[in-house]
């Protein structure tokens, strides 16, 4: 059976077509830096993240009376959650998460994760009843180690919008606290400004 003109035609038009429409639903995604500082919005970003969290590590590692402090042991310390007074809904446990592994690489502290508290709990509980686990080897209650020191934070941020400028104003309080004295031994804090002038990209 030959194939007429209009019929070839007609084909090749519909191919063309399902060609291209299949090439127009095809995302343009690319692997981006994880590490960029360069603010996309005047919200809280990842490069926000990861400025606060080299500031404050470098700070506190390369105090003084830290490095004295943590020359001969590594000080065993609590996070508590970081208290959020901005006007945004923030993962404040990702910067959290971000500062203790930080600070667990530089190989001067230890850390107690009381998020997995309930989880450590049943897991001994389970050890010691449940007849599974040789009593030799049973973890038993009463012997993890207590915090030296307890990390806490404060995020907070002040807006101001004039115009067609939005200015943010970022600020991340984190204070060291031993727990044996109640003597605060580290203070520090990072600022972050973003300013978007709307008039810039023509709106």
């Amino acid at each position: 059976m030959k194939t007429s003109s209009k019929q070839k035609t007609f084909l090749l038009t519909a191919l063309l077509t399902l060609t291209l429409s299949g090439c127009a639903t095809v995302p343009n995604v690319q692997y981006g830096d994880a590490g960029s500082a360069k603010p996309m919005s005047t919200e809280f970003g990842s490069s926000d993240l990861q400025q606060i969290a080299a500031s404050l590590v470098d700070s506190l590692i390369t105090f003084p009376p830290i490095i004295e402090l943590t020359a001969q042991k590594r000080p065993v310390i609590s996070v508590d959650r970081v208290k959020n007074k901005t006007m945004q809904h923030i993962d404040t446990e990702s910067i959290t998460d971000t500062v203790r592994t930080k600070l667990i690489r530089s190989g001067k502290f230890r850390f107690i994760d009381r998020t997995t508290d309930s989880a450590a709990i049943e897991e001994i509980k389970t050890q010691q009843d449940s007849g599974l686990v040789d009593k030799k080897s049973a973890v038993n209650f009463g012997g993890q180690a207590g915090a030296d020191f307890l990390l806490t934070a404060n995020f907070s941020e002040i807006r101001q919008k004039a115009g067609s400028v939005t200015d943010v104003y970022y600020k991340f309080t984190m204070n060291l606290k031993n727990l044996r004295t109640g003597v605060l031994e580290w203070s520090d804090e990072k600022e972050i400004r973003k300013v978007f002038n709307k008039s810039l990209f023509g709106g």
